[in-house]
């Protein structure tokens, strides 16, 4: 089973910054240290991997859709297809600084492989995903009884290329299974803006839409002899 082509999210003009770039996007860029080895999964159209090597950035990326990595060629980037699923376990350890999966976790069909690979051919791991614990969310199963519609998840659910909804308690339970640290976290608005940093994690998980997570491997400790 492969996965849909990752479509960009129908978000409102203010999730933007001036120059066009998605504000998510640009939280993931400052995230990454300037010349260091990263790999794009799912890149789409390469929106990010162009901002990533105005960086200075050494830029790779992976890609299912045909029409996706075309685009990405055409613009110059090294892209090749492949799906994160089962192509992830191809890449040898430490082969990359940061391993960035951007608004596609909830698309892949083992979450918890795909983080651990990330974890394993890349020093640190970026991953940005919608946050279905948003209190709108919440809402309109409340009152309405359906899977909700919104705007960064625009899709009915039998159109839906997302088959893992997850909130970010979820997710922040994941990392604790996969043994991922958590570096950095930021929870994102309905207009792409940072929520207080200071603010507790329940009140991320009501009110940020999106989040993006910095994360690396636990050390493991030494065996006592």
């Amino acid at each position: 089973m492969l996965l849909r082509p990752k479509r960009d999210l129908t978000m409102a003009d203010a999730a933007r910054a001036p120059d066009g770039a998605r504000f998510d996007h640009r939280l993931v860029a400052a995230m990454v240290e300037p010349r260091s080895r990263v790999l794009d999964v799912g890149c789409g159209d390469g929106e990010l991997l162009r901002l990533l090597e105005q960086r200075g950035v050494d830029g790779r990326g992976i890609e299912l859709s045909r029409e996706g990595v075309n685009e990405c060629v055409a613009k110059g980037l090294a892209v090749i297809q492949g799906d994160a699923d089962t192509d992830l376990a191809d890449y040898p350890d430490d082969a990359f600084d940061y391993v960035i999966l951007s608004q596609t976790l909830q698309a892949t069909r083992r979450p918890r492989e795909v983080l651990e690979h990330m974890l394993r051919i890349g020093r640190r791991a970026i991953i940005s995903f919608p946050n279905f614990g948003h209190w709108r969310i919440r809402l309109q199963l409340l009152l309405n009884g359906a899977m909700p519609v919104t705007d960064n998840l625009p899709d009915s659910w039998y159109d839906s290329p997302n088959i893992h909804f997850c909130t970010i308690k979820d997710f922040r339970n994941l990392c604790q299974v996969a043994g991922a640290q958590m570096e950095k976290s930021v929870a994102l608005n309905p207009w792409g803006r940072p929520l207080r940093l200071n603010a507790p994690y329940w009140f991320w998980n009501l009110f940020g839409e999106q989040a993006v997570f910095l994360l690396s491997r636990k050390e493991r400790k030494p065996a006592i002899r």
